[in-house]
């Protein structure tokens, strides 16, 4: 799989802020057919650091419903697939120089 195709983009909440600040463990959300050694590929030709160990995790789907004028609205949210990579002491990803 392209290295392009692997990373779809950073999650960028306050949890995974934390974690970056703390632990050099960078949150991104990933295609779902990707591998662990695919998106540590992807991660270091991108940004250029060493990554040391990289978890994934498939979020589940969620439905979701809604009242409105017209009724109840249900539907549903896809599932997707989160790696959290951790790269090497020292290193850092600036992930608000392309915004």
């Amino acid at each position: 799989m392209n290295p392009s195709q692997v990373l779809i983009k950073p999650i960028l909440t306050e949890k995974a802020n934390n974690q970056q600040e703390k632990l050099r463990r960078y949150a991104f959300k990933v295609d779902k057919r990707s591998n662990k050694l695919e998106i540590k590929k992807a991660v270091e030709s991108f940004y250029g650091v060493t990554v040391t160990s990289v978890k994934t995790i498939i979020v589940p789907a969620k439905s979701k419903t809604r009242y409105t004028k017209a009724g109840f609205i249900q539907g549903r949210k896809p599932s997707y697939k989160k790696a959290y990579v951790t790269v090497a002491e020292g290193e850092e990803i600036d992930l608000y120089a392309n915004l």
